[in-house]
């Protein structure tokens, strides 16, 4: 139960974007399409996943002192690895991506799930707790890129919806203060559903 608990928190109760307000800046620019917020959330669901996980099997030897950095360096592998496979096999997304890319580094979400729960929790829980942090990472950034892509481009995956969808979009979204916008919306979208939940548990006798 506890292994279903940290892992479900991060895709709902402890989403790092809509709960946390974490990973604002690429939740802004890399939402303007689908794939983009598809390719960003896997890479940072597998440096979080990996990161947490060896983090949490070296942490009695990491001192205390330097643990930072030492949490650097490794995120720092795993994100060049993901940037390698990218340059391989997805360059188009790789370059899409651009700078935010390599950013995942210096992620918050990353070094926080590092700091606050793989240095402190053994490895199968820190594999859960990174895995669901980053597929609600994931799950926002696609949330936010779907209302952005259709309403801005008329378009879901790259794919017009109907013949002519562009001619109603609304460029406005695409662009960094329809980002802004859409984040808004859904982040009240979210308080509004957690502020439900929470009154009709108080309800219950």
């Amino acid at each position: 139960m506890r292994l279903w608990n940290e892992f479900a928190k991060g895709i709902f109760r402890e989403n790092p974007v809509f709960v946390g307000l974490l990973g604002l800046c690429p939740s802004l620019a890399v939402t303007t399409s689908m794939p983009q917020a598809v390719g960003m959330g896997a890479a940072a669901t597998f440096v979080l996943l990996c990161s947490n996980l060896l983090i949490s099997l070296f942490k009695g030897l990491i001192p205390p002192g330097v643990r930072i950095p030492v949490y650097i360096v490794i995120i720092a592998a795993f994100v060049t690895v993901v940037k390698l496979v990218m340059e391989a096999w997805l360059p188009e997304l790789k370059e899409s991506l651009g700078i935010f890319l390599p950013l995942i580094v210096v992620n918050c979400i990353i070094l926080g799930r590092a700091e606050a729960f793989a240095s402190r929790n053994g490895p199968v829980l820190s594999a859960a707790d990174g895995l669901g942090m980053g597929l609600g990472f994931t799950a926002a950034l696609m949330a936010i890129a779907a209302a952005r892509e259709i309403l801005g481009a008329g378009a879901f995956f790259g794919v017009p919806l109907f013949d002519g969808a562009s001619d109603y979009a609304q460029s406005l979204m695409i662009m960094a203060p329809g980002g802004f916008l859409t984040i808004g919306l859904l982040l009240g979208l979210a308080a509004h559903i957690r502020h439900s939940r929470a009154a009709r548990g108080r309800r219950r006798p």
